[in-house]
Order: C-alpha cells, then structure tokens, then sequence
C-alpha cells in the first residue's frame, strides 16, 4: 500500500513497544505500552488479498538508536470526492458519516457557477465572482465551456454563436477560445480545470484535508473525445481523476443509495447543454445500465437562446437596431432571459427590464416586456419535441414499454421548466419522482461512486454500458460504410469479434479504423484512431480472412486487434481516448496553472506576513532597538517592492530575509520555547510504517 494512499490513526487501547534505550521519550499516543522482545508486529486484518488493511503496525525510531513498535494503528483511506462539472453550474461532495453530503464553496453556496473570467489587470475568476462581472466584461468571461469541450470547431459552430467571447479554431481544428485581457487563446480543458481547482480547493477547505483524487461526471452521451477531454481538465488541475462516469447513473446512485426495493428507473436529465435519458435496474446494491441515449446539443442554453432571439426580434422591429452584434448588450440579454425562465417556473409571467441596453443619437434605448409562461412555451416547442426522441429510444433498446418503468428521476436545473415536467408526463403516463435535489443528486451520486472506488461503500456494484457504437472500416472513402463491432447500449465490460477481408487481388496490407458514432457512413462518425496490419499472404480478393477483436474494459479502454487467420500475424492498439490536446500540452498547462497557482499563494502570503510585520512594529513601538528596527523596516520595504515587481523566487528570499529579522521580536518567549524543547536531547522520533 502507497503511504500517500491513506491516513494512519493510532487507536485507543493496549500497545505494544520495544525499546534498547533508557531513555524516556513521550510518544503521544495513548494507551499502554509493554516491553517485550521483538521489533515489528501487526495488529488486525485484510478484508482481502489486495484490500488496505483495517489496521496496521506503526514502527517508530528514535534518532539515538531506541526502536518503539505502536500499535494497532487504523488505516484511514485518502479522501476521494465526486464532481458534477455542468455547463451553468458545478458542484461537489464527499462522503461524510457513511452519507454523501454537497460541500459549500467559499461563499456558502452549495453550487459553483461554472464561469472562468480573466479582468483587464490580468487577474483570474472563478464562479459567482466571475458571473457578477459578465455584463462589463463580455469578451473575457467563459461560460457554457462544457459545450465546447473535447469539440472540433466544425462540431460547435452553432453554439460559437451563441456566446459573448470569441471561439476560434486552430491548425489542427480544434476549438479555442480568445481571451483579448490577456492576449492568449485557451483550450476548453483549461478553463474547465480552473472550475474543478476551485471546486477541489473549496473541498479540501471544507473536509478540512487536502483533496487529490476525484470522480467526475460526463453526460451520458459524449463521445470519447469529450471523456478524455473532461479527464484532461481534471489533470490540469492537479487531479487524480479515478473514474469517468455518466450523469444520469450518477443520478441513480444518489437515488438508490440504501434503498433496498427492486426498480426499472428512468432518468431523464436535461442540463444546461445537454440532455441524457437512461434506463436502469436498481436491484439490492446492483446498478444496471439498460440502455442510454442523449443529446450533447440540447439544453437549458437553448432555452435561454429563444428568449434571446424573441427579444432581440422585438427590439430590432421597433428601433432597428440588432443587439446581438452587441456583445454587452447580448450578455444583458443572456442573463435577462435565464432570470425569465427561472421566475416562469413558478409563476404564470414575468416581467422582462433592461434600462438603457443600447444608446442612438436620439438617446438611450430600454426593454421593457412582459414573457407569459404560454408564449415562453411555443418559442420553445421544437426544444421540447426534441426531448422526446431519445426518450422512447432508451426505452426501445432496454426492450421495455412506459408501463414497465417505475419511476421517472428528473435531474438537471432545466427539468424544473413546466413545460419540460409536461412532457414527461404525457410521454411516460407517470408523475415523475421530485425526491431529489436536480441540480445536487449528480455530484451525490459520483461521491457514493467514489466512495466505492476509495474502499468506504462494499455494497455496491455498478454495471455501465458504452453509449455509443464501436466500429471499424478499412477506407474512409466518401462511400465507405462502417461495420459496427460493438452496437451502444453494451454492458461494460465487453469482447466482440468480426470477421474481415482483403478487397484488392494480391493485397498484403489493411489499414483499420477505430470508429464511434451511430451514423452508416464512415465519414460521418468520429475516428478514434487506426492500425496496420500487414505480412498478409499475397492471395484473390477475398481469400484472406482477418479476425477483429474489439474489448472495452470497466473504465472503458477500447483495445483493438486484428489477426491474420493464415499467418497469425497480429497487429492492435489500445485507445485510452482520442483528445484535442497533446499529452506535451495537458502537461504543460498542467505546469503552468500549478506555477500561476504558485505566484498567486506565494503574494498572498507575502500580504500576510507584511501585514503581520507591521502589526508588530506598532504593538512592540519603542520596546524594539533602534538598530532592530531599523533592518525590518529596510527588508518589509525589500519585500513589498518584490510583490509589485518580483518573481515568485524572489518574493520568497525576501519573505525569509524578512522573518530572519523579525524573530528577535519572539524574545523572552521565543527563547523558552526553545529552551523547554531542547530538554530531553536528541529524543527526536522518527515514524515509519509496516503493513
């Protein structure tokens, strides 16, 4: 077991230590301790071969030589947390008493917005903060940034539309996003990764621990790009990140946990971005994806879009004047139009007030309207058609009926929109169940998961299935065709086989292509890679015959090998995710974000000490020598002049050559401190750890 890996807590009762010295030292664990012969022992069990231990022998030395051996000692395991990182807002929790419980950020909220905006001074913000300064500063705050992760910019182009910063592509294709405050483009991943620090800051502050291990959630429906692309955000931001796992099974988790009924559930989660539908069997402990489908495209930001676009039409039909080629204009009308569609969740209308959103010769120009719960309706009636689809074809690949579904989980903020509520009535015949927190159950249930993985919940077992097909072909021609290995809605894990041949006289190579998507056409689904496999016997078109073998594991690595039958000539590739960034570049980002983190840390301790420094100077005033003084004040100035213009390095020397100075202040108390603390020699305890 790796010492970083858990926590050791002595516990009460008898002890053991052996001891070669005389001397007496005073270990700060309680209980007794009896001499006998011997140097190691360990005290209670594995639950298993390869489990932690439920506790241990702590070994412990002292520098003169005595050996002391304490015991038992319980192993604590390192604190894993789940996160639900959304489009609109983000949230996190833990294990707290057995029980997964949503931690309060900084500001006591129990969500995160999941805004990142960089200020014209080049300072960074994170959440409610960076929300709050959207309208003047349009073009440097992220939101929605879910939506574009993992994406190539022909893949998002309609969502570039929709928001108030500039989304670009690279040489590769690749979505970017322009930040002018600063003059850099950043990847989705990397904005993404400042949402998840401070979820994990706000965590570790809250748990009282420092956080490094995490479970995030994913819509159902992504693809593997935006999977690998969601994990890279959680390395940039110094995150183990041990499990990738679905929304809506996350959901199921937080509804089953502890429940011992059998059930057919149906989650039905409509996000901020996207739309996910599953079907599942809750059974005793044992969670059973049936089936999953979704739409990555579909969300509470399309809501919001048509109010937009209602008002911006009304606007432009009275004053002609389009406020969506005004970039603070269309951040006041983003914000505007989600504030209506909350209020119309509880209310028949709203009114719509936007003084001053633009200004003509003639003078300003103002909004103000009225948005009726009926109206907000049939702006959205083909969003609420396009719930429906995906609906009925979970249900027809789980092979059920409406009538065998027992409950219907609504999850996702959009699912407290009424009209959204109707549909699932009219569509499944059932009220659905409002037991759970729509926008907490998500980041509940990814902290019952990583419980599991952490070793505190035993009685669980999840079984997911991959939400979109596998496939090969062996030419991305126009008209080429992909053969499906691996059909969606396969429980995990899986091995399929399919065979193929040569379609060229005397061929002796095949290239293969590691396809996913639903679409016929090669072209048209996404290429997670390709192999080689050559050494084919020069034979007629058809002859040769080449087994291809697609296996996904648990944590949905998709390894792919193609065998030649008369040779055995073997050719595979293992495919841990196909993503926008390099591995050079997650790390470098990784780098960077941990050096700024760094900067950042380092200046607001500097703050602190002059801060403290100076508070001294007043209380100590004329009891400190002239000469003493004197060198303080000259290495506080040092100091205050390197955080307005030092490096990190720099401000650190001039924070110790400030301390070195201000430690004669300690004085008399200082000096017995010190005194008290060297009585008992070299007794210093060193502790190591046997399992």
């Amino acid at each position: 077991m790796a010492s970083s890996a858990a926590q050791i807590h002595a516990l009460g009762g008898i002890g053991i230590a052996t001891y070669s010295s005389s001397s007496k030292s005073n270990l700060n664990v309680k209980g007794s301790y009896m001499p006998i012969s011997g140097s190691c022992y360990f005290f209670g069990a594995r639950n298993g071969p390869f489990t932690t231990p439920t506790s241990a022998f702590l070994r412990m030395s002292i520098r003169n030589g005595s050996r002391y051996a304490v015991g038992p000692v319980r192993v604590v395991n390192e604190k894993v947390v789940g996160i639900d990182l959304g489009t609109t807002n983000s949230a996190v929790a833990a294990l707290e008493g057995g029980k997964p419980t949503i931690v309060t950020n900084d500001e006591g909220q129990r969500t995160t917005p999941s805004v990142v905006a960089y200020t014209k001074s080049g300072d960074r913000l994170v959440g409610q903060s960076a929300k709050r300064q959207a309208v003047v500063n349009p073009e440097n705050t992220f939101s929605s940034v879910k939506r574009f992760i993992g994406s190539r910019m022909d893949e998002v182009a309609e969502e570039s539309k929709q928001v108030s910063y500039r989304v670009v592509k690279d040489e590769n294709e690749n979505v970017k996003l322009d930040c002018p405050a600063i003059g850099k483009q950043f990847a989705a991943e990397e904005i993404s990764a400042q949402v998840l620090r401070k979820l994990v800051d706000d965590a570790s502050s809250f748990l009282d621990e420092k956080v490094t291990k995490a479970v995030i959630t994913v819509p159902a429906y992504f693809n593997d790009s935006q999977r690998t692309a969601t994990k890279d955000a959680g390395r940039i931001a110094g995150l183990d990140v041990l499990r990738i796992i679905n929304e809506p099974t996350a959901a199921s988790l937080a509804y089953g946990f502890e429940r011992k009924s059998n059930e057919t559930i149906l989650v039905f989660d409509l996000g901020g971005g996207t739309f996910d539908v599953s079907v599942l069997e809750v059974s005793e402990g044992v969670f059973q994806v049936l089936s999953t489908c979704g739409d990555t495209h579909l969300g509470g930001d399309d809501f919001d879009k048509r109010v937009v676009d209602w008002l911006a039409s009304n606007f432009k039909k009275d004053e002609g004047i389009d406020l969506l080629k005004d970039k603070q204009a269309l951040q006041r009308l983003t914000e505007a139009a989600e504030k209506a569609k909350i209020e119309l969740s509880t209310q028949t209308q709203t009114n719509i007030s936007l003084p001053f959103i633009t200004a003509t010769a003639d003078g300003p120009k103002h909004i103000e309207t009225t948005l009726t719960r009926t109206k907000f309706k049939e702006l959205c009636s083909d969003l609420l058609d396009r719930c429906k689809t995906p609906v009925e074809n979970s249900l027809r690949d789980a092979r059920l009926k409406f009538k065998d579904i027992d409950e219907v989980i609504l999850v996702g903020g959009s699912t407290r929109i009424p009209a959204v509520q109707e549909v699932v009535r009219k569509l499944t015949g059932k009220e659905p169940n409002v037991t759970v927190n729509p926008d907490e159950v998500v980041a509940l249930g990814a902290a019952v998961q990583a419980g599991v993985l952490a070793g505190d919940v035993s009685n669980i077992v999840l079984l997911d299935v991959t939400p979109l097909s596998l496939g090969t072909n062996t030419t991305l021609r126009t008209d080429s065709v992909m053969s499906k290995i691996i059909p969606r809605n396969t429980t995990l894990p899986t091995s399929k086989s399919k065979v193929f041949t040569t379609v060229d006289d005397g061929q002796t190579r095949v290239r293969f292509h590691v396809l996913q998507g639903e679409r016929e056409f090669a072209r048209d689904n996404k290429c997670l890679g390709s192999f080689l496999l050559d050494g084919i016997p020069p034979a007629p078109r058809g002859v040769p015959k080449i087994d291809v073998k697609f296996d996904i594991d648990a944590n949905g690595i998709l390894s792919a090998t193609a065998t030649d039958r008369a040779t055995g000539n073997k050719q595979e590739i293992t495919i841990t995710g196909s993503t926008t960034l390099s591995k050079d570049e997650a790390e470098r980002f990784a780098k960077d974000d941990k050096q700024k983190r760094e900067a950042i840390d380092t200046k607001n301790q500097a703050d602190s000490v002059v801060y403290q420094t100076e508070k001294q100077l007043k209380e100590f005033g004329e009891k400190i020598p002239g000469e003493v003084k004197e060198k303080i004040e000259s290495k506080l100035q040092e100091l205050e002049d390197k955080i307005g213009s030092g490096s990190t390095q720099e401000i650190k020397d001039s924070m110790a050559a400030l301390n070195q100075e201000v430690l004669p202040l300690g004085g008399e108390g200082a000096s017995s401190t010190d005194s008290s603390s060297s009585k008992g020699g070299d007794d210093v305890i060193d502790a190591d750890f046997t399992q």
